[in-house]
């Protein structure tokens, strides 16, 4: 039997693009309200991205006891976002996943992934996350995503 390999990458969320531009339809005010609501003490801290020339809200959630990560997310326009999770697991990456689907997307349907894995192999095109489904169904979805792209 062969254990599966607990890869670390970053993963980035999307609403997608052709949703007749109604994207999540949010701020990162009200994403940072709901990450407050959503998990317990979470340290938040809004900065000016040198990278994209616009504000940034950074965030440290704790997903479960003694499991932290770390995200930056950027809602420059009503039509556009993306929030990234940084050096995380497909369990980690699952469980934000899940609450972002459910709870923050104004529909289930609403949300893509990519990883760092993929970009760094040439993929560029974001993944669907399952519109339903519990988190260990967007585990394996985020698992068979990264074995597309891991060459070990």
């Amino acid at each position: 039997m062969s254990a599966e390999r607990n890869i670390r990458t970053n993963f980035a969320f999307y609403p997608p693009e052709d949703d007749g531009g109604g994207a999540w339809q949010a701020t990162l005010e009200a994403l940072e309200r709901a990450l407050r609501q959503a998990f317990p003490e979470p340290t938040v801290e809004y900065r000016n991205s040198a990278i994209h020339g616009m504000t940034v809200l950074d965030f440290e959630i704790e997903l479960a006891p003694d499991v932290w990560i770390e995200g930056t997310a950027a809602m420059p326009k009503p039509d556009y976002a993306y929030i990234t999770l940084t050096d995380v697991t497909a369990n980690e990456a699952a469980v934000f996943a899940t609450w972002l689907r459910d709870s923050f997307a104004p529909a289930p349907q609403l949300v893509r992934f990519a990883s760092s894995l993929a970009m760094a192999n040439g993929a560029e095109t974001p993944w669907p996350l399952p519109a339903e489904g519990d988190t260990a169904e967007i585990e394996d979805v985020l698992r068979r995503h990264l074995d597309s792209f891991d060459t070990p």
